[in-house]
């Protein structure tokens, strides 16, 4: 069956909670208490996003986040009452693409749920090539130097905002409305998936050719496109 949301939580009665709230409003969510339960999931269902504690009963969020990033790049939206800055970072290293503190407010996580699974929705038809970096934003698939490279569903959405408005200093008030279409997101997260996207496309992430950081503004990407 196809769902557009999965929340993979041991806290149930919050769980319960959120899905009963996410199905009033239109958005068909499934329910998972354990890291066996999401992997059982997976075997016959599928989903266009997913909600993900990092402590679960029987394994850990980061863990599972890790393993489905092997075979899914839907956006993985990691919700926890832990606040730890490394928490985060760790999140959205590993391939996470949004991290909510709880509590959280329904209608917010709502609003930001819809906002991910319409990004994810959409897709570009053009294709970027400068002879050393080639993306096709219909296909979803980047390579380097002929190498497939893996982003995630956030990242790549992100790359593709820059690339369409290369050589243009775009401000990360700017990326927080078209690219999470949102306004619940901070510069952390935002430096952390420019960070992963680097790593992926530059020959020297440390110093960057492709995506550039304009001090006090925001990003520019420089590329020609042949």
């Amino acid at each position: 069956m196809n769902y557009d949301c999965l929340i993979t939580d041991d806290e149930k009665l919050l769980a319960d909670r959120t899905a009963e709230y996410f199905n009033l409003f239109g958005v068909k969510t499934a329910l998972a208490y354990s890291a066996s339960d999401c992997r059982d999931f997976f075997k016959d269902n599928t989903a266009k996003l997913m909600l993900l504690d990092i402590n679960l009963g029987d394994g850990s969020g980061f863990v599972l986040c890790k393993e489905l990033r092997e075979t899914t790049e839907i956006p993985i939206l990691f919700i926890s009452a832990r606040t730890s800055d490394d928490d985060q970072i760790i999140a959205l290293s590993i391939g996470g693409d949004d991290y909510i503190q709880k509590p959280y407010s329904l209608s917010v996580l709502l609003a930001k749920v819809k906002a991910v699974l319409k990004r994810y929705g959409s897709k570009e038809i053009t294709k970027f090539s400068d002879g050393r970096l080639t993306v096709d934003f219909d296909a979803r698939q980047i390579l380097v130097a002929g190498a497939p490279v893996k982003l995630t569903s956030l990242e790549f959405k992100l790359l593709t905002y820059l690339m369409q408005n290369a050589n243009r200093v775009i401000s990360k008030q700017e990326l927080f409305e078209k690219v999470w279409e949102d306004k619940f997101t901070g510069d952390g997260t935002l430096n952390v998936h420019i960070r992963k996207i680097r790593e992926a496309i530059e020959r020297e992430p440390g110093n960057p050719q492709y995506i550039l950081t304009v001090w006090g503004d925001g990003y520019r990407f420089v590329g020609e496109n042949q």
